[in-house]
């Protein structure tokens, strides 16, 4: 879907673009670059047609305008289904910054917690062998020293069996020795969130922010109602395929309510959650996020000397910054997904762009996108007005 605000126009060339929605032109020139955006749902179709991905949608947003486009199939097995733009995709990491990390920060402003607080004041079991010193600072900022992920061997199930692990994992060094992505953090940021607000993580983050900004798709642990729009992964160890039913095999034995992955969501309602990000914190005239919170979460919180520069839940320049692109300035911030799914806003050029995809789905092994990701950033910078030649620019 192309389009900005007012009467729709039809051009033979996005008509030649399989997926490519409508433009809605204003009588104000275009702030999007037609060019670039040809070359978006170009790279998409070569992507599909070499079998990197089943299918993808994308979307675009600067100051209001809005370019969007999609192709190729939301299923390839047990049979082929066209993707369609209210597709439901399993949304894996960020699941961090659209769920879980506004939760612990609405519950910062409501003064239920400080982000400077040790984890054990909140979840007292989490003590023993340097945990007892993490913050929440650091778990939102991957500077805790703890381990990737818990493991999954020998097979355990269930919610206790797996806050077991979470709680006794034992820290590779002392915090704010360096950056380490973990889903460990966010696990126990979830658990955090429920044990504060006194409600269970996904009931908190649909009152406060998911119905607030209508995100009428966006849910943990999907209904019937919805599987027939979601895009399948790959099969579990049970040879099942997942659908509906989320990916991450730590949220799923773990019940599929978790701080670090098993969210649900359309590209649509991203748009909403993206647009009240660019807008401080609130979306026609509901506000969500206080603007200072909103400044609080995605300016640099790491340590000064690391490298690696991070936001609360939020990647500002990371080595995980590939959808960042060439182009996108200090400022910007984002976050990506397991499953092909990744965020990119940038308040400078009021701009943001979403790509979604089940790269897991019906391909030859499990695709690495990475490339596309980056190629997705530079392109969506330069539709937004910046420039390759004499550096970054609007």
């Amino acid at each position: 879907m192309l389009f900005s605000r007012r009467r729709w126009l039809h051009t033979a060339a996005l008509a030649s673009l399989s997926g490519t929605r409508a433009l809605r032109a204003s009588p104000a020139p275009q702030p999007l670059v037609r060019s670039r955006l040809d070359e978006i749902q170009a790279m998409l179709v070569e992507a599909v047609k070499n079998r990197q991905l089943p299918g993808a949608e994308w979307w675009i947003e600067k100051q209001g305008v809005v370019a969007s486009g999609f192709h190729g199939s939301r299923a390839r097995v047990p049979s082929v289904e066209p993707l369609t733009a209210d597709t439901i995709f399993d949304l894996a990491s960020l699941t961090k910054v659209v769920a879980t990390t506004p939760s612990v920060m609405l519950l910062y402003e409501q003064g239920r917690l400080d982000i400077n607080d040790r984890v054990c004041r909140h979840l007292p079991e989490f003590t023993g062998s340097g945990r007892e010193f993490i913050t929440i600072k650091q778990l939102m900022t991957h500077t805790s020293g703890l381990r990737p992920g818990i493991t999954l061997n020998p097979p355990w199930t269930g919610w206790a069996a797996g806050h077991q692990l979470i709680i006794t994992t034992e820290p590779f060094h002392l915090p704010d020795a360096e950056f380490r992505y973990s889903d460990i953090n966010f696990l126990l940021l979830g658990e955090l969130v429920s044990r504060v607000a006194r409600q269970p993580l996904d009931q908190f983050a649909r009152q406060h922010v998911f119905d607030p900004l209508r995100m009428k798709d966006t849910t943990y642990v999907p209904g019937d109602a919805l599987k027939p729009r979601i895009a399948p992964t790959e099969n579990d160890e049970n040879g099942q395929l997942l659908r509906g039913v989320v990916h991450d095999p730590t949220s799923r034995r773990m019940g599929g309510v978790t701080g670090h992955a098993g969210l649900f969501s359309t590209i649509g309602d991203l748009a909403r959650y993206a647009r009240m990000m660019l807008r401080q914190g609130e979306l026609e005239g509901t506000r969500v996020l206080r603007p200072e919170t909103v400044q609080l979460m995605t300016s640099v919180q790491s340590p000064p000397a690391m490298a690696d520069q991070r936001g609360l839940g939020w990647d500002l320049n990371s080595s995980y910054s590939r959808p960042r692109g060439m182009l996108f300035p200090d400022g910007s911030y984002g976050h990506t997904g397991f499953t092909g799914t990744c965020l990119w806003i940038d308040p400078a050029s009021g701009s943001f762009y979403i790509f979604l995809s089940s790269r897991l789905h019906g391909t030859k092994g499990r695709t690495n996108i990475l490339s596309i990701y980056e190629r997705m950033g530079t392109l969506s910078a330069q539709a937004a007005g910046y420039v390759l030649t004499g550096g970054a620019g609007l």
